[in-house]
């Protein structure tokens, strides 16, 4: 092959994440805003491929959706490999294919199982602190047991997450990890004016997690980031055992497609709830849940569903009450809260009376951390609607265990302003509703 030249000359910190990454299978690079980390994983994408000696080279960039990660590096990859002779560009299947046969594609984690079943030689991860924390066990692993020599994990921390857990791997120094942190203040690849103007309009929690690296500062929008922080303080993440003399209670979100979410919780004449595990699968058939109830060593009181479950499936014509049932599993179906506001409240109603296992629910306490507001970037403010993505599935099962616990007496709508009031992270939106709903006995 003649030789081929790449217009893109690195900076030292993009150096320095090429030179890691060729030193051991699991690099992570913790990357402040504009320091250039998708550029860097792009062209060390096309360099890994073009000098790739296997048979049908395969690498690939994952975001944390399909669509965003189109958006954020489909245009790089077009750009650095505009000059090789030879390139093919499949803009239907966001795949380039260069001249030694070797592929590059761009893949979402909102829809992995179009991973499965793949080979690959290099991965980057990009956007990794909002990617599901079972993206790594379920899809990289496999891959891992192929022929799959190195992994990118890129990101800017949004708390204490999966992408965290990943950077202290290599902070340890666990064997094959090696973590790596750019802070805008170490960098200086952001004017100075630029970094002052960001902390103008940005609280200094925002600062400090976008452009010093900062995983203390809480996920940005994070709706129940202050009960969390709670908690910690307050040691209520901790070991909670299974008691045998109580029943265990399961909360469930269903999902068709999306993961389905399940709460484990004991609770206590005292009114203390334990949450002492936490369940979360894609693409499995009630069956499957089933089978993992029975696998565990719980005696079980009420298993609590979604009102919707007595919604008949438009495939089946059943409703999923009766296929539960059809299975031996009997589905009680929760108040319809009209409000999403009042099932987030009554979250944080009943936050003080949980105690959670740290290890059993981890999974779980990452999808309430990482519940969040959407954010309009064009106005710069957060809707009073929550995101949707892999951690709403555990924030609503929580939402319903909440609900049993703390459901209003008469209707507490929000007004629209006061649901605007409380999308500003307010630890009380009610106190902005009408006089009249206060008095709704809560």
């Amino acid at each position: 092959m003649p030789e081929i030249v790449i217009p893109y000359d690195p900076r030292p910190q993009q150096r320095v994440i090429h030179e890691t990454v060729e030193s051991v299978p699991f690099t992570v690079a913790v990357c402040h805003r504009r320091m250039g980390k998708t550029v860097a994983a792009v062209n060390h994408l096309i360099r890994a491929a073009l000098t790739s000696t296997k048979k049908r080279p395969q690498f690939a960039i994952m975001g944390p959706t399909y669509t965003q990660q189109k958006r954020n590096c489909w245009h790089y990859l077009i750009e650095f490999t505009a000059g090789i002779p030879g390139v093919k560009v499949n803009h239907s299947e966001l795949v380039i294919t260069l001249p030694n046969g070797a592929l590059i594609s761009i893949y979402g984690s909102d829809n992995p199982d179009a991973m499965r079943g793949i080979y690959l030689d290099g991965l980057v991860l990009d956007e990794y602190q909002d990617h599901a924390p079972n993206l790594f066990t379920e899809i990289v692993t496999p891959l891992r047991a192929d022929r799959l020599e190195w992994v990118l994990i890129l990101g800017t921390p949004n708390g204490k997450n999966g992408f965290y857990d990943a950077y202290m791997r290599g902070v340890r120094g666990e064997a094959g990890w090696k973590s790596v942190l750019f802070k805008a203040s170490d960098t200086g690849l952001v004017p100075e004016e630029v970094l002052a103007e960001a902390r103008r309009i940005m609280s200094p929690e925002e600062y400090a997690q976008e452009y010093e690296c900062s995983f203390d500062a809480s996920v940005k929008g994070a709706i129940w980031a202050r009960e969390l922080a709670t908690a910690h303080t307050e040691g209520r993440i901790t070991h909670v055992p299974y008691d045998p003399e109580l029943l265990v209670d399961t909360d469930w979100d269903l999902g068709i497609g999306d993961e389905t979410a399940i709460w484990f919780s004991q609770s206590l004449t005292t009114g203390e709830i334990r949450l002492i595990d936490f369940y979360m699968e894609k693409g499995k058939g009630l069956d499957h849940f089933v089978t993992m109830l029975k696998d565990k060593p719980y005696a079980y009181g009420t298993h609590y569903a979604p009102h919707d479950i007595k919604q008949r499936e438009f495939t089946s014509g059943k409703t999923r009450l009766a296929s539960a049932a059809k299975l031996g599993l009997t589905l009680t179906p929760i108040p319809r809260v009209k409000q999403l506001e009042d099932g987030i409240h009554a979250v944080r109603m009943i936050f003080p009376k949980c105690i959670f296992d740290a290890q059993k629910c981890q999974e779980g306490i990452e999808a309430l951390s990482a519940y969040k507001r959407d954010y309009n970037a064009r106005l710069q403010e957060h809707s009073p609607r929550p995101v949707h993505d892999w951690a709403s599935h555990g924030a609503d099962a929580f939402r319903g265990l909440a609900t049993r616990y703390y459901t209003p007496a008469a209707a507490t709508a929000l007004t629209k302003k006061a649901a605007l009031r409380a999308a500003q992270f307010d630890p009380d939106p009610y106190r902005w509703a009408p006089r009249r709903a206060r008095r709704g006995g809560y």
